[in-house]
């Protein structure tokens, strides 16, 4: 599989707080890569700066081979990256349909007419919600919300998704129901990076794992090895525990 996003070294400083320290990772199209670490390790921080959120203080961000070193969101969601965040992002003015809309109407591919509707029904319709594609997204359910936001994010048919711990807050049963349904995502070639901290859900969907702690990447490598790495156990219950 070629590469679809490479970082070298990227950093970011907030002030004397170094959020993110020399991060080098390599993502494969295709893969679904868990990115891994205890609350504060600067996770957010490294998905904000692939998106283009933030500007990256040093090094460098390539997508697709091009370089794209501090390219503003626009650019770089042009470029086929998408995402959903930790605090849910809709427009809860607006109803399901034309929700959907706004990203697939004004993302790379520009869309209008009968492939804006096609596209918006096919996204509501892979997340559970075309039956409702008419109902005002401010009543909507957490998960349901959840959900919208995911098809807000494959409206711009990207080709790398980021999803910032999607799957939190779900009961058991709709946590077994974004399981089936990144799977099924990950069944169209679409490439991955979740970050999560319910590590049944790493598991079962992630071949890969990446971990950071203090802002450094501290492994890299198949999820059960990451995972019982002396390292990685530390990072998450303390030298003294681990």
């Amino acid at each position: 599989m070629s590469v679809l996003l490479e970082t070298q070294g990227l950093t970011k400083r907030f002030g004397g707080l170094t959020a993110v320290n020399g991060v080098s990772l390599t993502v494969r199209r295709g893969e679904v890569l868990g990115l891994l670490g205890p609350n504060g390790s600067g996770k957010t921080t490294l998905m904000n700066l692939i998106s283009g959120a933030l500007k990256s203080s040093e090094g460098a961000l390539l997508i697709n081979g091009k370089d794209m070193t501090g390219a503003p969101p626009h650019r770089i969601a042009k470029s086929g990256v998408a995402r959903t965040f930790q605090l849910v992002k809709i427009l809860p003015s607006l109803t399901l349909e034309e929700n959907v809309m706004v990203p697939a109407a004004f993302g790379p591919d520009r869309l209008w007419g009968r492939a804006l509707k096609a596209q918006v029904a096919e996204c509501l319709d892979m997340v559970g919600l075309h039956a409702r594609a008419g109902q005002q997204a401010s009543e909507l359910t957490y998960i349901d919300q959840k959900r919208l936001e995911l098809a807000r994010a494959l409206a711009s048919a990207p080709k790398l998704l980021l999803l910032d711990e999607w799957l939190a807050g779900l009961n058991p049963t709709e946590l077994h129901e974004g399981i089936r349904l990144i799977r099924e995502l990950e069944q169209t070639g679409i490439t991955i990076i979740m970050v999560e901290h319910i590590m049944d859900a790493v598991r079962a969907l992630c071949p890969r794992c990446a971990v950071m702690n203090s802002g450094t990447l501290i492994a890299d490598g198949p999820t059960d090895q990451v995972l019982s790495d002396p390292h990685v156990v530390a990072a998450y219950l303390g030298e003294e525990d681990a």
